[in-house]
């Protein structure tokens, strides 16, 4: 069986969102729609493949990473996590497939045969957020994890929630650091621990701060997650700053991150993002990584299709490992060619779009892209977690009005007394 690499093509591909991401994924990650297809070919003539997310994986395919595998034994590069996402996927695949055996058994020895599995979400008002609920608690999952954000009424989307959901569904809540300091954690997280769906918190303080973390230990009882490494696992577990950890990257930063945390005796969730593909290759993980108690997220569900056949099946939270060769599912090519596209017709996305941040005393905040006013709440410049405040987009209704006032908030944000539009 001859494992040479013979052939690699990559294809970029526009996967649309499912409806109501849709309308929210727009002001902050529309460039989650661009993927890359990684396609390998070895000698034997077996194919595997694997993607890239365009401007969010933690490792995008070069042409240099390309030329590095060709014509080597695709075993001998797969565990390189700098040829990046898609192609490292693709090589386990290959291999896999060509000696008839799951990734799962590449990466190690198996511990399960299902995995927990998480839904997804961009944050949103809370009625949206319910719908979201509604329709994974349909598919099997009994976990969600969306963002915390100090742009909607949080105490709000939480009561929402617990009135919409059995107290048997879980949500894990992803401040990434937005409470600022311990202070404001004070003051957010006890009400937060109010809503009895509420599983975890995921960083509810910038990650370096050490005496913020510990601080927040103290007045909370929910589970919190870090992603790992910042800081040092090693300063992590001896100033007991968190109850586990989000882990993603390549499969050898992954194995090794997970070998120390089941050394710790801790716990993880697998963070491996992208369509079904992506998900699929997670699964794999799970099978042998004992510490990957908490359901992995991998946003899979954001899309109108996942990309594989089979699609994922969720029962009880759990989905089932594969058990075929390689990643145990065929990549529906039909679809591949519906939302192929050329790279250079479609660069980084930037929706000519306005937001407005509206508050509870009736005034507004304006911006264009959602980088302006998050560095304005992480820099202090606008309140934190205030009740009755919510964001929303001001869609374009021809007027003048809306023009001056877009154009204005382009060049920098715009804070009036009411509203404009």
């Amino acid at each position: 069986m001859d494992l040479t690499v013979a052939n690699v093509e990559r294809i970029w591909i526009d996967v649309p969102f499912r409806e109501i991401p849709a309308k929210h994924m727009v002001r902050e990650l529309p460039h989650w729609t661009l993927f890359e297809i990684c396609l390998v070919t070895l000698k034997c003539g077996v194919t595997g493949y694997g993607e890239t997310m365009c401007y969010y994986t933690w490792g995008t395919v070069s042409d240099e990473g390309v030329a590095r595998v060709m014509a080597k034994n695709a075993a001998g590069c797969m565990w390189d996590d700098s040829l990046g996402a898609g192609l490292q996927m693709a090589l386990f695949d290959a291999v896999g497939r060509a000696t008839e055996t799951p990734c799962w058994a590449l990466l190690g020895n198996q511990h399960r045969d299902q995995a927990f599995v998480s839904w997804w979400d961009i944050d949103m008002p809370g009625e949206d957020w319910l719908r979201e609920c509604q329709e994974a608690k349909s598919q099997g999952y009994t976990s969600f994890k969306s963002k915390a954000r100090p742009w909607f009424d949080l105490k709000n989307q939480l009561d929402i929630l617990s009135k919409g959901l059995p107290p048997w569904f879980e949500v894990d809540m992803d401040f990434n650091g937005l409470l600022v300091n311990s202070t404001h954690a004070a003051r957010v997280l006890p009400v937060v621990d109010g809503c009895p769906n509420v599983a975890i918190f995921e960083t509810p303080l910038p990650q370096h701060d050490i005496p913020g973390q510990k601080r927040v230990r103290e007045f909370t009882n929910t589970p919190i997650a870090l992603h790992y490494g910042v800081p040092k696992i090693t300063t992590a577990l001896s100033e007991n700053i968190c109850d586990g950890f989000v882990v993603g990257g390549g499969a050898t930063g992954v194995c090794s991150a997970a070998a120390a945390i089941a050394e710790a005796d801790k716990v993880f969730w697998l963070q491996l993002v992208g369509t079904g593909i992506t998900a699929t290759w997670a699964l794999h993980f799970a099978a042998v990584l004992p510490a990957a108690r908490w359901p992995a997220v991998n946003c899979h569900q954001l899309y109108v299709n996942q990309l594989v056949d089979p699609s994922m099946s969720v029962v009880n939270g759990l989905a089932s490992i594969p058990e075929k060769p390689g990643l145990g599912v065929e990549l529906d090519r039909e679809l591949i060619e519906r939302y192929r596209i050329d790279p250079k017709e479609k660069p980084y996305p930037a929706p000519n779009i306005l937001i407005a941040i509206r508050w509870p005393t009736g005034d507004t905040s304006y911006y264009t892209h959602a980088k302006r006013y998050w560095e304005d709440f992480q820099e202090g410049r606008l309140p934190v977690f205030p009740d009755g405040v919510y964001l929303e987009q001001v869609f374009d209704d021809g007027s003048s009005d809306w023009n001056t006032l877009q154009k204005k908030a382009m060049e920098k944000p715009v804070h009036v007394s009411g509203r404009v539009v």
